[in-house]
């Protein structure tokens, strides 16, 4: 069945010592999205499979309030949730900074780790508190990724792997042996990164690009290989 991990630790958790692979959400309690994007449907599809208890969902948009998503309610304005108290959170946004910005704004929450059923993660592997590893995504021995990280359908962390805080290794996206992605990385869909190689911090790979050298931080990159094509604002 679904692994969701409910823990109030701040760093990452290695897979079986936290009983990741067996544990189940705790009865009776209730979880809030915070985000009513295009992701939270993903997010909410894997709660709901597993009948875990979804309170609402809070979104900085104000016109989405009283709408629904999934038939789950959005209730009002994440600026408006002033406490999270009583409540387990996951943070429903696809872009990096986003869920950063949502997850600063609410450090002292509880923040749920969940791995789909259909994916494999190994149980000397370790995930961050906030995480989620999509269907059929592989998260190989050794590997660390960190918190509010997501690991989208399909895709793989090889051996070793060391994965920042608020990185997202998209679809099909590929990471060799010993890959090192700092915080914030974006990895686009379908992208490869050979082994030993470092991605820096906010640097974004273009969909199908190919990372065969040492990428510098805040930095777009496309191709195959990939080349620098701009830098970002800091």
């Amino acid at each position: 069945g679904l692994m969701v991990l409910a823990h109030r630790s701040r760093g990452p958790v290695n897979a079986d010592r936290a009983g990741l692979l067996s544990r189940s959400f705790p009865i009776g309690e209730e979880v809030v999205v915070l985000g009513a994007g295009g992701h939270t449907k993903v997010i909410l599809s894997v709660l709901l499979e597993a009948e875990v208890r979804v309170a609402g969902i809070y979104d900085d948009d104000p016109a989405k309030t009283g709408a629904a998503v999934r038939h789950v309610p959005v209730l009002g304005t994440i600026s408006g949730l002033h406490d999270t108290r009583g409540h387990w959170c996951v943070v429903g946004v696809g872009d990096n900074a986003t869920r950063h910005d949502i997850a600063v704004r609410f450090a002292s929450a509880d923040w749920l780790t969940i791995v789909h059923p259909a994916a494999y993660v190994h149980p000397s592997a370790c995930l961050g508190p906030g995480t989620v590893v999509l269907a059929g995504a592989v998260v190989n021995a050794g590997a660390c990724v960190g918190r509010h990280c997501i690991i989208n359908t399909g895709a793989t962390v090889g051996e070793d792997c060391v994965v920042g805080d608020f990185c997202h290794v998209g679809p099909g996206c590929r990471l060799g042996r010993t890959v090192k992605a700092a915080d914030g990385v974006f990895m686009g869909i379908s992208s490869v990164a050979a082994h030993n190689v470092a991605v820096g911090a906010w640097t974004m790979i273009a969909a199908g690009a190919a990372v065969t050298t040492d990428m510098p931080e805040r930095v777009v990159a496309v191709g195959v290989p990939a080349r620098v094509q701009r830098r970002l604002e800091t």
